[in-house]
């Protein structure tokens, strides 16, 4: 039986590496949001002390690995995924604080570490979404590329509504006399805001999921479909 070509074996195994690091993407959004919150906010994790939110990023972490597998020679895609990789390390750096900052959040230290990586798990999902789009220019489907192209700009504009109401708000505090209506204001930001923060974080991180999924899907039509 003749040996494989090297060249289609190599392409073969760099897919295998990115469907995995997609996959672990797509499962470890949710899953860090998710634990990144409860062990921020409420106690339903504390027995495990600063573990999950590592692990959660850690996860992330490599994921983009995995993913950055797939053709290291093409400079644009590789640079677009550096980034993404960077703050992912940032990230997992600052997760412990989240825990801390929950044991003592009257510490300086533990909420300013907490404030930059939301700030930077906020640029992590931006710089994701242009890595995804990257991604999507070197795959032979030009729908994919339409979607990917759409789901970005979406994802910006929504992150970029997140940032700014991010900023309203420390602007606001940062007010020593404030009028009566923006007292209202900061009042219902504080009771609201919280909720209304993770809708717009929610919706990046579907959109960025779903992003994900189409990748995969034309991925394995492309190795598995009938030309095969």
């Amino acid at each position: 039986m003749p040996a494989a070509d090297p060249t289609e074996a190599d392409l073969m195994k760099s897919l295998g590496r990115l469907v995995r690091g997609l996959s672990t993407l797509f499962w470890g959004l949710p899953i860090a949001l998710v634990v990144c919150v409860q062990t921020a906010r409420t106690s339903l994790l504390g027995a495990f002390g600063l573990f999950p939110p590592v692990l959660a990023n850690a996860a992330l972490l490599y994921g983009l690995v995995l993913v950055g597998c797939f053709r290291p020679q093409e400079r644009v895609w590789t640079h677009a995924l550096d980034r993404a990789k960077l703050l992912a390390v940032v990230n997992l750096g600052l997760a412990p604080f989240l825990y801390w900052w929950k044991l003592l959040p009257g510490v300086l230290h533990y909420q300013l570490a907490v404030a930059v990586m939301a700030l930077t798990g906020l640029f992590f999902l931006f710089t994701l979404n242009l890595a995804l789009q990257r991604l999507a220019a070197m795959l032979p489907d030009e729908t994919l590329r339409l979607e990917a192209r759409l789901f970005t700009n979406l994802n910006l504009g929504l992150l970029g509504a997140t940032f700014v109401c991010t900023a309203l708000g420390l602007g606001i505090l940062q007010i020593q006399t404030p009028p009566p209506w923006l007292v209202l204001a900061a009042s219902l930001a504080v009771h609201f805001g919280l909720g209304f923060l993770l809708i717009l974080v929610l919706l990046p991180v579907a959109l960025t999921m779903s992003l994900i999924w189409k990748i995969k899907e034309v991925i394995f039509a492309s190795v598995f479909g009938p030309h095969r």
